[in-house]
């Protein structure tokens, strides 16, 4: 076990102690995380981590002694694949997943420009072997029997029926894949009705969900290691609101499941369920203020085999609720010896559990991987070792009144400086997701330049409880309105507070964050000096009826109720008074680019000053914003600020931000 922790608190920290005035470049915003994904064998001999060695460089995998990390590497490259992530499956091998660009143009709705394999890699051998099926999932890392994956892969039939359900019921088989032989065993072939499994570390499968067509419910079952018969434990129709999932066995009461629910509750809590009676047993953890948001899992997997350990609360902090007396001691001590703990976590562990590597974030660590062996705690790397945690800023966790007095959270990520500060409304995507912040590359950029960056959890935002999710599309689609009204609530609030002046403020948003830009560009009076949209929704009802047909239940309830009724700002573009700034990746899947260039065929016959950015070659999603793409949306949207925009650049004299604090903000 670990026992000198505590004694090594004079660890080299990643960052300097001095901070600039100077911002970084946006060469250094633009590169992707330098190493990340560090995990160590299962016998505690390798360390291996995911490398980017250079600005626009393919990642590689490298290998190295846990007694050395000073020597060379055994390296892997997947040219001309992208490695996404890897796994070590035993003592000597591991498996990677890589990814291709396969087309030029996205092929519909969802349907993307990349495909995916995996391979398996001796350490020993130095040996590289490729499976070929298209498009696997890795379904687990089976513990109990080292060599071997569970993969699954989506079958034909019934395909019509799955392009109704969420993606999570549609039918997939799953198959025992023996690497050394190359070969695979089916274990068990999903259906509709019994379709999303779960298996042990055995790869035993012991928990399915699946939909009752007829009835329209979701049901849950579970399966016994010795048998072979599914057993119904839980039915939820599919108009219900309510949260029911299972996060695993309940390590205290063999037999029962750990589940997150309402159970009767605006906000979730964590319940020991009984299958067999069908009913809660005990309430294990629960907040008024938010929901679960999430739960821990034992940190030697090979083990304790998602085994629970704690309950994960979000709000300032990330919180967490131990069963487990020995695993919360660990997290103490590590909590005491890491710089700027907060979001840490234990990523991978020994077998003997002596040897462990950990990842910890922060507002001012980008993220920094540490390695635990042979009683010595050393720094692996940083992901972004070329930040100085002097330099970056501090997020708060703040609540504001909205003008019915509704509370409403949000992260506010304060500059060194002193304010007033220039502002930017950073509203999530989703819209109906859950934000927790503690190193945001968007918010630390603008923080970086001198702006203020509020990230509100308007209403419709996950995490805050039944009604305040179900408050953005109950009575009509509150898209432009009711969610609106509560980021520039937010604007009133940090202006009356003195933080923020009026007439230095923007909104910058991507996704539903971008359709809240566009909305925010067409109000009046206007709260914005300026509004910047990325991959943003013009026209919800083009946007839904790519999936009007494919959702059920309250899926469909809250998506249709959303876009159907809340404001569409192709039709408002007669109304927009502040200059905007449109960015879009040509190959999105999720809101393809027809958004964008209908938007601005009207931008242009009304004559608004207007300006668009197109990414060639990037996709919805962050991770296929490479070097080249950032750099250019970056440098895009700085000048536009500083520009078109016309908000000050906010680069006033260094104030430690931990001695800025708005005054009436509410800490829940």
């Amino acid at each position: 076990m670990l026992r000198v922790l505590t004694a090594i608190l004079a660890l080299t920290l990643l960052s300097s102690n001095w901070a600039t005035a100077t911002p970084y470049p946006i060469d250094q915003w633009a590169r992707r995380a330098a190493i990340s994904n560090i995990q160590i064998s299962p016998d505690g001999r390798y360390l291996g981590l995911k490398k980017v060695s250079g600005k626009g460089a393919n990642p590689v995998i490298e290998i190295y002694n846990t007694d050395d990390l000073s020597a060379e590497p055994f390296r892997v490259n997947a040219n001309p694949m992208e490695i996404i992530s890897f796994d070590w499956v035993s003592d000597d091998n591991f498996v990677f997943r890589a990814r291709q660009k396969v087309r030029d143009q996205v092929e519909g709705f969802n349907r993307g420009v990349y495909e995916t394999r995996i391979a398996l890699v001796d350490v020993g051998e130095k040996a590289i072997e490729v499976i070929e099926e298209r498009d696997p999932s890795i379904v687990s890392v089976l513990p109990e029997k080292p060599g071997k994956i569970m993969i699954s892969f989506s079958e034909g039939g019934n395909r019509d029926v799955g392009q109704r359900l969420e993606a999570a019921f549609r039918p997939r088989a799953y198959w025992e894949y023996d690497l050394k032989r190359e070969s695979k065993k089916l274990v068990i072939r999903g259906k509709i009705s019994l379709g999303n499994i779960d298996f042990d570390g055995a790869g035993n499968p012991i928990l399915a969900r699946g939909f009752d067509l007829q009835e329209g419910e979701f049901i849950w079952y579970y399966r016994e290691a010795s048998s072979d018969d599914w057993v119904e434990f839980h039915r939820q129709h599919e108009d219900s609101y309510d949260s029911f999932q299972v996060w695993g066995k309940d390590p205290s009461l063999p037999g029962n499941f750990i589940v997150e629910a309402n159970n009767g509750s605006d906000t979730t809590g964590l319940w020991s369920f009984d299958p067999k009676t069908r009913k809660y047993a005990e309430l294990l953890y629960q907040r008024r203020d938010n929901d679960i948001c999430g739960v821990r899992y034992h940190s030697n997997r090979w083990t304790h085999y998602r085994e629970i350990t704690g309950a994960v609360h979000c709000g300032a902090n990330i919180e967490i609720e131990f069963f487990d007396a020995s695993e919360a001691a660990l997290h103490q001590q590590l909590m005491t010896a890491i710089p700027n703990a907060d979001a840490l976590r234990i990523t991978s562990r020994s077998k003997d559990g002596s040897s462990l590597t950990l990842r910890n974030a922060a507002p001012r660590d980008p993220g920094t991987h540490y390695l635990f062996h042979k009683g010595k705690l050393q720094i692996v790397g940083g992901e972004r070792p070329y930040f100085a945690s002097a330099d970056l800023a501090d997020v708060r966790f703040i609540t504001y009144p909205a003008r019915d007095k509704t509370p409403i959270p949000g992260y506010l990520t304060v500059p060194n400086g002193k304010p007033p500060f220039p502002l930017v409304v950073l509203p999530h995507g989703g819209p109906f997701v859950r934000e927790v912040v503690v190193f945001d590359e968007w918010a630390q950029l603008l923080a970086n330049h001198g702006y203020m960056v509020l990230q509100p959890q308007y209403r419709g935002s996950r995490g805050y409880g039944q009604a305040f999710y179900q408050a953005a599309f109950m009575n009509g689609g509150q898209g432009g309105y009711l969610m609106q009204d509560d980021k520039d609530d937010g604007v009133i609030y940090l202006v009356e507070e003195g933080l923020a002046e009026a007439e230095n403020v923007a909104m910058f948003g991507w996704s539903y964050g971008g359709y809240a830009a566009l909305v925010a560009a067409s109000r009046s009076p206007n709260a914005y000096q300026c509004v910047i949209a990325g991959a943003a929704v013009s026209d919800p009802q083009m946007q839904v009826d790519y999936y009007r047909y494919r959702l059920r239940g309250s899926s469909k309830l809250e998506q249709l109720a959303m876009w159907d009724d809340s404001i569409s700002p192709l039709e408002e573009v007669d109304k927009v008074n502040v200059p905007v700034l449109l960015i879009h990746g040509d190959v999105d899947q999720r809101v393809p680019v027809d958004h964008a260039e209908k938007y601005l065929a009207k931008l242009g016959d009304a004559e608004k000053q207007h300006t668009y950015v197109e990414l060639e070659g990037a996709d919805h999603f962050s991770n296929t914003l490479f070097y080249d793409h950032k750099t250019l949306l970056y440098t895009s949207i700085l000048n536009y600020l500083a520009n078109e925009c016309g908000l000050e650049n906010g680069m006033r004299p260094n104030t430690p931000s931990s001695e800025i604090e708005p005054t009436v903000a509410q800490q829940p």
